[in-house]
């Protein structure tokens, strides 16, 4: 099975209206009517098959992500989904309620959780994270860079100079 997303070159994070648009920008790109040869019709009618596909599968996947309660259980993969999105728009709070809503965890949980607890200045607990992952997956050198530079930033913090950081940040 093809990524719904990916046929419509957008992020599986997408929401409905982004799914939309990609749609229509990629259905006036190869709706058939668009080519002269037959041959090339051909062509952009199976595109406009996939593409129609494609729209259909994303849009229920984003409308069922918009829809789903902020409490409910939801799967790793779209607790891991709806947190990147919040973490990327700076709202690291509310990724990490995302990320505990997950009803199984993997490495690249562990590894976002990381990355999240990092961001939120809690390096410490992001150190632990980042291990959890690096001991689901132990080949993985994105989360063995990510547990050293949490352990670096939580000694940093420990100084008096990263103790005065931190009380100006709060203010």
């Amino acid at each position: 099975m093809t990524d719904p997303f990916a046929v419509l070159e957008i992020k599986p994070t997408s929401d409905v209206d982004a799914v939309r648009a990609a749609y229509h920008r990629l259905a006036r790109r190869w709706h058939p009517d668009q080519f002269h040869t037959p041959e090339e019709q051909e062509e952009a009618t199976r595109h406009m098959v996939v593409l129609n596909q494609a729209y259909q599968e994303a849009l229920q996947l984003a409308s069922k992500r918009a829809m789903t309660p902020y409490n409910e259980p939801i799967t790793c993969e779209d607790a891991i989904l709806l947190s990147r999105r919040l973490l990327e728009r700076g709202n690291a709070q509310a990724a990490l309620r995302q990320m505990l809503r997950a009803i199984t965890r993997n490495a690249a949980w562990y590894g976002l959780q990381g990355e999240i607890l990092m961001a939120m200045e809690q390096y410490e607990s992001a150190e632990q994270s980042y291990r959890e992952a690096i001991r689901r997956e132990p080949g993985n050198m994105t989360y063995r860079a990510g547990a050293l530079d949490a352990t670096v930033a939580a000694r940093k913090a420990k100084t008096l100079l990263g103790r005065i950081r931190r009380l100006l940040h709060k203010r």
